[in-house]
């Protein structure tokens, strides 16, 4: 054989061959692009991400906003069609709250996107406790599957039939309802009737109790309504979606029957000692009822934060609270675990050959 047929035998078999090692979780570079997601609710429209494998290697970290994302704008995507992971963000929460893992994915052949979920973001959190955010939230990821899937850019990079979900805190509460889980919205007057001082869960009470006796009704009877207007924006649940990975998930309004329609895995992270949504009351409270949860993690001595990006020194600055951990937590450490974790039960749980 010539050395030019070589060439040209290894050349094709290059070509061939790197898409599959992309979809099979050898690392490879990452691209990033902005979205508009139709919102369901509102009748506009939400920012998000796209994060995708790309044969150009990463340089120096792109800055959007406050966060340094290891991630090239304007670079080709590797060919072939790769599993998709929606990420959900917690209350307040942005779209690159979790901007690591979705490189992290994205560099082991990955399709990863992000969404901004309207009024329970950074820039407004007026739809707290109220049903276009509590419905509204795992109707946006089922728009962002739809969008993707409809659009000709990303379609032909996406296998439809490999599509998992994750999410953190109110984004925990999210993956769980879009793998079919269903929560009794009554559970939140319980559980404040019984627990008033847990300003995370309860400070909106006084609020929502006013908004309901306007209408002549009690916290109860409006906590009912927004029951019967649970599928006002279309069904909560994908079943496109087959696999779950839930980081410190709001889950107090799941009770003994709320995933006995839930058929996908279901992988349950939570930190040791989480003040915002105490374990006891949430991931604990439905690790036993989950019939096919596929792992759990506690992180010890961990708080609510830990799951949110390391912090830059903006972050630090604006917002030190969301980036402090307690003594002997090393966040960038475990960070490093979470989306290993996260890699490993994907690349499981959505048959993704291993390289």
């Amino acid at each position: 054989m010539t050395r030019s047929g070589l060439l040209y035998r290894l050349t094709l078999f290059l070509a061939l061959w790197l898409p599959l090692v992309a979809s099979a979780g050898a690392i490879t570079g990452v691209g990033i692009a902005p979205i508009k997601i139709p919102d369901p609710v509102s009748g506009e429209t939400t920012d998000g991400f796209v994060f995708y494998p790309s044969a150009t290697p990463v340089g120096k970290l792109n800055q959007i906003g406050p966060y340094d994302v290891s991630a090239n704008f304007g670079t080709p995507a590797l060919p072939g069609a790769k599993p998709l992971v929606v990420i959900s963000h917690g209350n307040g929460g942005s779209r690159l709250g979790h901007h690591d893992m979705a490189t992290y994915l994205a560099s082991r052949g990955f399709i990863v996107a992000t969404l901004n979920h309207p009024k329970d973001d950074f820039e407004d959190t007026s739809g707290v406790g109220h049903i276009e955010v509590l419905a509204g939230r795992p109707v946006q990821v089922r728009a962002t599957i739809s969008m993707l899937l409809a659009d000709p850019r990303w379609q032909k990079l996406i296998d439809p039939n490999r599509v998992g979900v994750a999410g953190f805190s109110a984004g925990g509460y999210t993956s769980l309802m879009v793998v079919g889980a269903m929560p009794r919205f009554d559970r939140f007057v319980s559980y404040c009737e019984a627990h008033a001082d847990d300003a995370n869960i309860c400070g909106k009470v006084g609020e929502l109790r006013a908004e309901a006796a306007q209408s002549g009704r009690s916290l109860l009877q409006y906590a009912q309504g927004m029951q019967a207007e649970l599928d006002k924006y279309g069904p909560t649940a994908d079943p496109r979606v087959k696999a779950a990975f839930v980081m410190a998930p709001l889950s107090l309004i799941f009770d003994e029957h709320a995933f006995d329609k839930v058929t996908a895995p279901i992988y349950l992270y939570y930190g040791q000692h989480d003040s915002v949504l105490k374990p006891a009351f949430n991931a604990r409270h439905i690790q036993p009822l989950i019939k096919q949860l596929y792992a759990v993690k506690e992180i010890p001595n961990a708080d609510h934060w830990v799951f949110l990006v390391p912090c830059t020194p903006d972050l630090i600055k604006d917002i030190p609270v969301l980036c402090a951990d307690p003594k002997g937590v090393d966040r960038v450490q475990w960070h490093d675990q979470i989306n290993e974790d996260a890699f490993n039960f994907f690349r499981k749980t959505l048959k993704v050959e291993a390289h």
